[in-house]
């Protein structure tokens, strides 16, 4: 078993309340033979620097995270997608310390897999940027305006998709409008959502 990383103790101490659970993961993915980190501020496992799983916290349950998950065999039905736009992770969640113990073998068995999958340099096949849905309001704009063409057009494949995850989020048409209307300026200067 791999020694634990003194800088990932503050996670633990963090989460009183998922203390038993969330420690019952550590176990588990230390025995797995990966180094622990801290990263997003919560406990990483990654192998030769590669992210395998992570642990977090929700206030309704607590999770594995497995960076490659949409590319698991999921023979016990555990893996569960976060939200419709995540390409890659998927979650195991639990809501009890004796959720994890009952699934325990299962676990380093899906652990084990991740691990093969960077093994042998395995990749997501993530959707282009031209599958993602674009709302009418930004179409419309596009059409509109040459200069925000080519600038939306000139971004990066993952600005692009942030923009369009951006606006699409948004359920009524008048906020549609005026996030797009916000981020023009900043379209324009070649940059991100959140650059």
């Amino acid at each position: 078993m791999i020694k634990s990383n003194s800088k990932v103790d503050w996670f633990f101490t963090k989460h009183k309340n998922w203390l038993e659970e969330i420690e019952t993961l550590r176990t588990i993915a230390l025995a797995s033979g990966l180094t622990e980190e801290l990263k997003w501020g919560c406990p990483c496992y990654t192998l030769n620097g590669n992210n395998i799983v992570l642990i977090h916290v929700f206030k309704e349950y607590c999770a594995y995270l497995f960076f490659k998950g949409a590319i698991m065999k999921d023979p016990k039905k555990l893996l569960i997608q976060q939200t419709e736009n995540v390409q890659a992770a998927r979650q195991i969640r639990f809501t009890n310390a004796k959720e994890i113990v009952e699934l325990q073998t299962s676990l380093k068995t899906y652990i084990k897999e991740a691990i093969e999958i960077e093994k042998k340099g395995l990749k997501v096949e993530f959707k282009k940027t031209t599958e993602f849905k674009m709302p009418e309001e930004f179409k419309t704009k596009l059409a509109g305006n040459a200069a925000l063409k080519k600038a939306f057009y000139a971004l990066t494949p993952g600005r692009q998709r942030g923009y369009l995850l951006y606006f699409s989020s948004a359920k009524q048409t008048v906020t549609r409008e005026t996030r797009i209307k916000k981020y023009i300026p900043q379209i324009l200067k070649g940059k991100g959502v959140d650059d």
